[in-house]
């Protein structure tokens, strides 16, 4: 029996994801823009992971972009800022990622814009193999 493929739904939560980071860098919200960012990322490479009938798990862009078959594979920049945002997953919601402050306090208005930029790469590279 074969499974209905949930990549539509996993590519369009994707997208919205990255919205949200859009709304909230005109928020000032840096840590959140990292983290949606990096949310919107995975779900796009998941999406791309359905389209082609593997079931994967994990929160790590760059493994799972690393892991990607042959012809899907991306080019070694693409990982490296998969690795950025992979850094973002955990750091920017949780006190205790840090000596001392809050998550909040350690973002930055050019994390944020980094991480957009990164996020919308990996979304246009997922959308560029059929998504």
């Amino acid at each position: 029996m074969k499974l209905v493929s949930r990549a539509r739904d996993w590519f369009k939560q994707a997208v919205r994801d990255f919205e949200h980071a859009e709304k909230s860098l005109s928020l000032g919200d840096y840590e959140w823009v990292c983290f949606a960012a990096h949310q919107a990322s995975e779900k796009a490479v998941k999406a791309l992971y359905q389209k082609l009938g593997i079931e994967v798990w994990g929160h790590s862009i760059s493994r799972l972009l690393e892991s990607l078959p042959g012809e899907y594979k991306p080019l070694e920049e693409l990982v490296d800022m998969a690795r950025e945002l992979d850094r973002h997953y955990i750091a920017t919601r949780y006190p205790n990622s840090y000596p001392e402050g809050s998550p909040m306090e350690y973002y930055s208005k050019s994390d944020a814009e980094r991480c957009i930029d990164y996020a919308r790469r990996v979304i246009e590279f997922c959308r560029s193999k059929g998504l």
